[in-house]
Parts: C-alpha cells; sequence; structure tokens
C-alpha cells in the first residue's frame, strides 16, 4: 500500500506549472480585452486544468508501469512501475481525476454558457488517456509533444478566455502558443532524459525520433520562439517587452540541455521550466494590468 507521500510524488506536482501557466495568461488576456474577471469561473477552469495533469501523470504511471517502460525508469517516484502501489489502484486515481475534471469542466460551461467547450472538453479526457492507455498509445508514436501543445497550450488558454468573455482574443492566441511551446519543451526535456529507457520499451517519443542531439536543440528552439512571440502585441500592450526578461530564467535549462551530456542529470531542468513558465504568465499578466493602469 503506498503511503500518502508515495501518493503525491506519484502526482508529479512539478509538472502542475504546465496547466496553471495557461488559466493565468487565458485569464489576463480575457481581462486586457473586457476590463473585469470572473474569478469563480477562473478558479473552475484552474481546477479543471490542474485535475486532468494529475490524471495524466497517473494514467502514464499505470500504462507505462504494466508495459515495462518503467522498469528501469530514472527520476520521480513510480507508483506502478516501483510496485509501491497496484495496478489497479493507480487506473482508479487517474479516472477519479478525470471524473472530477468533467465534473468540474461541467459546471464550468453551465456558468459560463460556453456549450461548444464540451466537447473539447470530452476530447481532452479521451486524450489524456489515450497518451499512454489503451492498445495503440500514441504517445508511443511521438504525439505525446502535439497533445500538450493543443491542450496544455491552445485549449487551456484560449478555453479559459472563452469561458470569461465569449471570444478569443489575439492576446489569448498567442499566449497560448507561448505557453503551449514552453509545456512542450518541458515534455521534451523529460523524454530527452528517459530516451535510454523508452527507445529499448518501444515508446517512440519525439525525443527519441529525433535522436539526443536535435531533441536537446528543440528544447531551445521552443524556448526562444516562446520568449519572442510575445513581443508582437506590444502595439497593444507596451509593456508586453517586460516578458523577455524570462531569457534570465532560460538561461539555466538551456544551458543544461545542451551541454549536459548524462541526460539522467536533466531532472532539474523539469523544475526550472517549470518555474520559466510560471515567470511567463505573471510577466504576461503584469504586462495587461500595466496597460488597464495606465
Amino acid at each position: 500500500m503506498a503511503s500518502i507521500s508515495q501518493w503525491v510524488a506519484g502526482a508529479r506536482l512539478r509538472t502542475l506549472p504546465i496547466v496553471i501557466a495557461p488559466v493565468v495568461i487565458g485569464t489576463a488576456a480575457a481581462a486586457g480585452a473586457a476590463g473585469e474577471v470572473h474569478w469563480v469561473r477562473a478558479l473552475l477552469a484552474l481546477l479543471v486544468g490542474l485535475l486532468l495533469q494529475v490524471g495524466v501523470n497517473y494514467s502514464n504511471d499505470y500504462s507505462d508501469g504494466i508495459r515495462g517502460t518503467d522498469a528501469d525508469r530514472v527520476g520521480p517516484l513510480r507508483l506502478t512501475g516501483s510496485g509501491a502501489a497496484e495496478p489497479r489502484q493507480v487506473r482508479n486515481a487517474a479516472f477519479g481525476c478525470f471524473g472530477l475534471a468533467a465534473l468540474a469542466g461541467l459546471v464550468l460551461v453551465i456558468i459560463s454558457a460556453s456549450w461548444p467547450l464540451l466537447l473539447v472538453g470530452v476530447a481532452a479526457i479521451f486524450a489524456a488517456w489515450g497518451y499512454t492507455g489503451g492498445r495503440n498509445p500514441y504517445g508511443y508514436r511521438g504525439w505525446g509533444d502535439v497533445y500538450v501543445f493543443i491542450f496544455f497550450g491552445l485549449v487551456a488558454t484560449m478555453g479559459t478566455t472563452y469561458t470569461q468573455i465569449g471570444r478569443i482574443t489575439e492576446a489569448s492566441l498567442i499566449g497560448a502558443v507561448g505557453t503551449g511551446l514552453i509545456g512542450t519543451a518541458l515534455l521534451m526535456a523529460n523524454n530527452v532524459r528517459d530516451i535510454a529507457t523508452d527507445k529499448p520499451a518501444g515508446k517512440l517519443t519525439l525525443a527519441v525520433r529525433l535522436g539526443d542531439q536535435l531533441a536537446r536543440i528543440s528544447y531551445v528552439a521552443m524556448v526562444a520562439v516562446a520568449i519572442i512571440l510575445p513581443v508582437l502585441l506590444t502595439t497593444t500592450y507596451p509593456w508586453m517587452w517586460l516578458i523577455l526578461a524570462t531569457a534570465l530564467a532560460a538561461i539555466r535549462p538551456c544551458w543544461l540541455m545542451l551541454r549536459q551530456p548524462d541526460a539522467s542529470r536533466l531532472v532539474p531542468v523539469l523544475k526550472q521550466t517549470g518555474i520559466l513558465n510560471l515567470a511567463y504568465a505573471l510577466l504576461f499578466t503584469l504586462a495587461i494590468v500595466l496597460q488597464l493602469l495606465g
């Protein structure tokens, strides 16, 4: 029986910035367009994202564990692979998170009257399970990065904006692409670390397909594009130049990705990329707030 601390470790809390950042950016973009924030809707959107991400983490733990992919995994505790919890328990935890996310999402759709998002929410849950679950998991064919970019970048950010004001804005779109790229970069760093174990297990992630060197370069490229992209918004939000300051937070993880030959020592990059994503979202928000106050 896994302890509470092991279940918390298995939830992989360091990955949560991947859902916090898009909700913050989506809410800020809506505020920039309408001048107000519906806080209950924002909190519900955040709850949906957090539950989906934890559910994905447990789902990956279960699916990779029963396939033997996690037998020699480096990094955070894997509940199934380590034997700390029975596979059935981990699977049920994933389904429980998905169910709660669906409930919170339904409430959000009802109070915001954003009915088109019902189908998006259903797609998000099926995609979350299909990442590594089922007979033909797309995460094993190199499509996991696309999933992260779409659902934890575009959908999470623009969906949040839509529930706030009933439409998508230019700031929401650009912010979605930016935070989506950083989230995808985080996954790339994780998968570069796991190339040595994923490849023999038949898990052909994009990092495995690109190879170690190109995968590392792609991480830096995604982070660089994300940081530069919001400059396009400076005509509307002059303070958006502030986001270039996130380049300082990107130096360390980019250096490690390019210069650390031992992939097993890339674990700190996950935390650093998560912090980068949060800093990105906060500066994005600050730029919009300063424009509103000005």
